[in-house]
């Protein structure tokens, strides 16, 4: 790569539980001159096997929360009767069932309803031993993860252009909701991760079919490929047919998950024949990060 052309690489999965996160650290292990990015904020894993120093801590503003002045309040029941998730009573406030409309601001006679920011979480850079990694923290039942996912990712960029690194490894978020999509903007390939089952090939075509509406080129990975010979059979005659590249096919190993219990990458364990494939998987996707396949 040429220094100072930053490349985004998103690793995403169209549903959990593929190895999208232990992927994504073995390849944090691997590559050189990068900085990572968790955008799962709605489940965060990968700091648990990176296990970073946490250097800076900031606070994440995303949602918006109802608050009454009762000194205006005259408790005429019109926000109550209006809210439809019923969050609101004569101004009383339900934080857990309020969704942050602000109906209740809107139709209150009084002006005695405010929208304030709400905490949702919290965001951090960290050092690792494989390099800076920007992550966060969505609080427990709060929203907007999309909005963050864009805090994370801009962050990252400006850690990328500061150090004079040319790769930003993203560890997106399962599905195709506005997180996925948060996730995938601007990036400069994607790494689709599956399972030879039927739900994994079923999101499969989902966030491939995201890709192709961002016009972003993707490769696939089949995770666990020997446990359902035909379900891969399946995905790399698909893959063939919509024209991304099946990458790679890992097989069942019981030392990756004894790597995962010692918070430790693939790459740093024992693991001799996933180890190799992975290899192979990241020198392809550095040529194709380069132009030269």
């Amino acid at each position: 790569m040429e220094q100072n052309e930053i490349k985004q690489l998103a690793i995403v999965s169209g549903k959990g539980g593929t190895g999208k996160t232990t992927l994504a650290a073995a390849f944090a292990a691997l590559a050189k001159n990068k900085v990572m990015v968790d955008c799962d904020v709605d489940a965060a894993d990968l700091h648990l096997l990176l296990q970073p120093k946490i250097l800076m801590q900031e606070k994440y503003f995303g949602g918006r929360s109802p608050h009454v002045d009762l000194d205006k309040c005259t408790q005429c029941g019109l926000c109550t009767e209006v809210c439809r998730f019923h969050a609101i009573d004569n101004g009383v406030v339900d934080p857990v069932s309020c969704e942050g409309c602000g109906f209740c601001r809107h139709i209150c006679p009084e002006e005695a309803i405010v929208m304030e920011e709400a905490f949702s979480g919290d965001w951090f850079v960290s050092e690792t031993p494989y390099g800076p990694f920007v992550h966060a923290r969505l609080g427990i039942g709060e929203e907007n993860s999309g909005k963050l996912v864009t805090v994370v990712r801009k962050k990252t960029v400006e850690i990328a252009k500061e150090k004079n690194l040319d790769l930003i490894l993203i560890d997106g978020p399962p599905g195709i909701g506005c997180p996925v999509t948060a996730s995938l903007t601007g990036v400069n390939l994607v790494l689709a991760i599956t399972e030879p089952t039927l739900s994994g090939i079923h999101d499969l075509e989902r966030i491939l079919k995201l890709s192709d509406h961002f016009k972003i080129p993707s490769m696939v990975c089949v995770n666990k490929f020997d446990i359902n010979l035909e379900n891969t059979a399946q995905i790399a005659s698909y893959c063939k047919k919509n024209g991304s590249r099946l990458i790679g096919q890992i097989p069942y190993e019981p030392k990756v998950v004894e790597a995962l219990v010692q918070r430790k990458t693939v790459i740093d364990y024992p693991c001799n024949e996933v180890q190799g494939i992975l290899l192979k998987m990241w020198q392809g996707i550095e040529m194709t990060l380069r132009g030269e396949a």
